[in-house]
């Protein structure tokens, strides 16, 4: 059984910054590409960044120089650093690799 635990969300000022972790179980992680997506009220889920197992890493254009997203595939864990919050960044935060899905965690800009 493969799962995405995600942590480190929380409620913080625009400006400011956080540090999301997801940690993987299995044998999937160091081959697989790892995805951020978020989703916020009312809205479809849309994809944040992503990173392959080589290190190769995407960003959506409303997070590109803001939001950096690495592994350490020793820890099976996947980061997704944000800076710079605003409250447009407010959303559920979900991990994803292949067809599983985190519980998601919360993050939330105060303006």
């Amino acid at each position: 059984q493969v799962q995405l635990v995600e942590s480190g969300g929380g409620l913080v000022q625009a400006g400011g910054s956080l540090r999301l972790s997801c940690a993987a179980s299995g044998t999937i992680f160091s081959i697989s590409v790892m995805y951020w997506y978020r989703q916020a009220p009312g809205k479809q889920r849309e994809l944040v960044a992503s990173i392959t197992s080589g290190g190769r890493t995407n960003y959506a254009d409303s997070v590109k120089g803001r939001f950096t997203i690495s592994r350490d595939n020793g820890k099976n864990t996947v980061y997704l650093l944000m800076n710079s919050l605003k409250p447009e960044d407010t959303a559920v935060y979900y991990c994803h690799a292949i067809s599983y899905w985190g519980q998601g965690t919360q993050v939330t800009v105060s303006s």
